[in-house]
């Protein structure tokens, strides 16, 4: 139901995963807001929030990380493509400027 693994073409997509951390993260931040303020005056619900934002957003972290990870790994191979290059040219230009 959830996928796991993601080419980087495919990561750059929207797709389900994308919608559940769209719809989780808000939820997660109401949750850690008012179980902050309800925990802070000692109030049962305020803990049962926490706990709730906690494992909401553990799995919003399984979900989505897989696709950022894709993403991220393919960004860095060009980035490092491009320093390659960088470098060469500059060694090029030291050599005969």
């Amino acid at each position: 139901m959830i996928k796991r693994t993601w080419t980087a073409a495919e990561a750059d997509e929207w797709t389900k995963e994308d919608w559940v951390a769209i719809v989780l993260s808000p939820i997660i931040y109401i949750c850690v807001m008012v179980g902050t303020a309800l925990s802070l005056l000692l109030l049962l619900p305020g803990f049962i929030l926490l706990c709730v934002a906690v494992v909401a957003a553990a799995f919003m972290h399984w979900v989505i990380d897989p696709k950022l990870k894709a993403i991220s790994h393919e960004y860095e191979q060009k980035q490092a493509h491009y320093i390659e290059e960088l470098e060469r040219n500059t060694r090029w230009e030291s050599k005969h400027g």
